[in-house]
């Protein structure tokens, strides 16, 4: 099936007594026995829950995988995937990926004997002069956040691969719909369900899914273990909203090329950055890697023409200062302060983000209106 028929129909119909369309909320905590030993697939929702589970078969499909686990929050997600490895293990992860990751490598794991590696990974030439014979994972971020940075993950996953290490891929940016690691070589995705895949701001989650069934199982054990699985209630609003997820991302997608063509000629703006503009760097990896842009996109202002960014920000009427991303609303942000602000400023700065760094997570609001809001803002 196509993808767009799995977003609708993969994993709903667990309701057998009275033919639900939606899946059932079970907020059961505890399943009673039929006797010792005899329970009819689900004892304790920490363990197991019949609305989780319907959302885990939806997402290994639209990934393509053969396992999901699905979590509280995404960084549950990303904590849980750290639990493979152990101390004195040798992690290699992007320069540039999202704060919080950031923050958990370098602040959390790291202080618990774990060994971190943070390279440019746009040349996979630079993955594999950080291997060690201690790497035991590559996590990529691709397109990054928020300087959206292409990472080769076929190529990445072959350096992983040929050194015994498991490749990680955090798709929060494109969803599956846009992009599918798995197909590529890699180990394990991550999502942040919060985002796209939900796509109405109005829960948290993430998504573990594998293309290896053991592995699968591995992921699955660790998540009961840590009590990091996600409420049936928050599974419910997920595939709730995963069923528009491939309408969504065609409009997400619309809205962000319209805006990046207006920013690329604007004045006041001296870089943007998106997958989607016609002189991309990279535009061959993305061509081979994506089925499209995504609805992300990041710009620097020139903060000669632009000298307060609050200023700019209020006179935003659709735009809403805010972190997160991928709803249907669109949503700005200065990394520097915000989303990335838990990277030690040395770490933002080398990886290429700025005081002048604005990123921006395109809704579904009318492409025309959009423009208009950020031309009068900009002035």
């Amino acid at each position: 099936m196509h993808q767009a028929t799995h977003a609708v129909h993969t994993g709903v119909y667990a309701d057998q007594t009275y033919n639900s369309v939606s899946t059932p909320i079970y907020p059961s905590s505890t399943f009673y026995f039929d006797s010792i030993g005899k329970h009819r697939g689900f004892d304790y929702t920490r363990s197991g829950n019949p609305t989780r589970a319907a959302l885990e078969q939806n997402l290994a499909a639209l990934e393509g995988g053969t396992a999901a686990a699905i979590t509280c929050t995404g960084m549950a997600a990303i904590t849980s995937t750290m639990f493979l490895f152990r101390p004195g293990d040798h992690i290699i992860a992007g320069h540039d990926i999202y704060g919080g990751t950031y923050r958990l490598f370098h602040e959390v794991m790291q202080n618990q004997g774990y060994q971190f590696s943070f390279v440019d990974m746009s040349d996979p030439a630079n993955v594999e002069a950080a291997i060690t014979d201690k790497t035991r994972c590559i996590w990529i971020e691709t397109p990054s956040n928020p300087l959206l940075n292409i990472v080769d993950i076929a190529a990445v996953a072959q350096i992983g691969k040929s050194h015994g290490a498991v490749t990680i891929a955090d798709n929060t940016f494109l969803s599956p719909y846009f992009q599918q690691p798995l197909a590529l070589g890699a180990d394990v995705v991550v999502h942040s369900t919060t985002k796209y895949i939900n796509g109405h701001s109005d829960v948290v989650g993430g998504a573990i899914i594998t293309a290896d069934e053991q592995l699968g199982e591995r992921i699955k054990n660790l998540v009961n273990y840590l009590g990091t699985p996600c409420s049936p209630f928050d599974a419910f609003l997920v595939l709730r909203g995963v069923k528009t997820l491939p309408i969504r991302m065609e409009a997400h997608e619309q809205n962000a090329k319209a805006l990046a063509e207006f920013l690329n000629g604007h004045k006041k703006v001296k870089r943007v950055y998106y997958p989607g503009v016609a002189d991309h760097p990279q535009g061959d990896l993305i061509k081979r890697q994506m089925t499209g842009s995504g609805g992300m996109l990041s710009f620097d202002v020139d903060r000669n023409a632009v000298p307060d960014l609050d200023a700019f920000f209020a006179k935003l009427e659709l735009f809403q200062l805010a972190e997160s991303l991928g709803g249907v609303e669109s949503l700005i942000e200065q990394p520097w302060t915000m989303s990335h602000a838990s990277m030690p400023e040395a770490a933002r700065v080398a990886c290429g983000i700025s005081e002048e760094t604005v990123r921006v997570s395109l809704g579904i609001e009318h492409r025309d209106d959009l423009v208009e809001d950020m031309s009068q803002a900009l002035g």
